[in-house]
């Protein structure tokens, strides 16, 4: 996970420095829902974790820091959750699966989720760790359609570039279904399924 790290030196605190980093990561989410990225300040997030703005500096080096800290701890619930995409026998249930963790991770994290898209152009650190997670994605997806027979390679119609395809339009579908509401998120989950089965060839 991103940030400074105690050094070793300080073992014997490490279990309240952990404790203290998720305070800070913690406080910088619901900062984001109250002020936004641009309004909130480093001084804020440390008052909201109950530390100096010095000490917040023993942890991370800035505000973007602190949000690359927190994208990369959401982003690992997100692939965890999701790993059965790339472990279930049955595609339709993979698919099935996939879909009602990532409505529960956007439901949780939606704001996270939409500031890491919002900042992976101009963030380099968040933009490499919402790519590596797109990857990581892509390559389930591509094991489910290759499992429901679509055939594997990177030609258009093949499972690779489907696979891809289908990555970013489920981002992007649940970005702005996110905004909305539960229901929105709910239907949107339904479209992006319905069109990844069409793909996979298992609608009928």
């Amino acid at each position: 996970m991103p940030g400074h790290q105690p050094a070793r030196s300080r073992r014997a605190t490490e279990r309240k420095g952990d404790l203290r980093e998720r305070a800070i990561l913690d406080t910088c989410e619901a900062l984001l829902a109250q002020k936004g990225y641009e309004a909130m300040t480093v001084g804020d997030i440390a008052e909201g974790a109950g530390i100096k703005r010095g000490a917040l500096y023993f942890y991370f080096g800035s505000k973007q820091e602190v949000v690359a800290a927190l994208v990369a701890r959401t982003v690992e619930h997100l692939w965890e959750r999701s790993r059965v995409t790339a472990q279930a026998d049955d595609p339709r249930q993979a698919v099935a699966t996939a879909m009602r963790r990532t409505v529960e991770l956007w439901n949780e994290h939606g704001l996270v989720m939409r500031t890491a898209i919002d900042l992976s152009l101009t963030v380099p650190e968040i933009g490499e760790l919402w790519s590596h997670t797109a990857d990581l994605f892509i390559n389930a997806i591509t094991a489910v359609l290759e499992r429901a027979g679509v055939e594997p390679g990177t030609a258009p119609e093949q499972a690779s570039s489907m696979a891809r395809a289908l990555c970013w339009m489920i981002e992007r579908t649940f970005y702005h279904a996110s905004q909305a509401s539960r229901e929105e998120l709910l239907t949107a989950s339904s479209t992006c399924e319905h069109i990844w089965l069409i793909s996979a060839g298992l609608t009928a």
